[in-house]
């Protein structure tokens, strides 16, 4: 039975994607979802571990976001 991706949740195309690693449609399927609903976060390229201090706001962004992943 094939799946539909586009009904999936993000939190269960994550599943899905962790479950079927080798399914690239459910990979991309979860990038444009990710994409859509922006919840991509940019910042310059670092240049050590160190280089997070700089940007608290991302630090902040990601443990509120990870809260509760899967």
């Amino acid at each position: 039975m094939k799946q539909n991706f586009n009904e999936m949740s993000l939190k269960e195309l994550r599943v899905y994607v962790l479950a079927h690693q080798d399914n690239n449609e459910a990979f991309y399927a979860c990038m444009d979802k990710l994409k859509t609903e922006g919840t991509w976060v940019t910042m310059p390229r670092l240049n050590s571990i160190d280089d997070f201090d700089n940007y608290p706001e991302f630090l902040e962004k990601i443990a509120k976001d990870g809260e509760g992943r899967v």
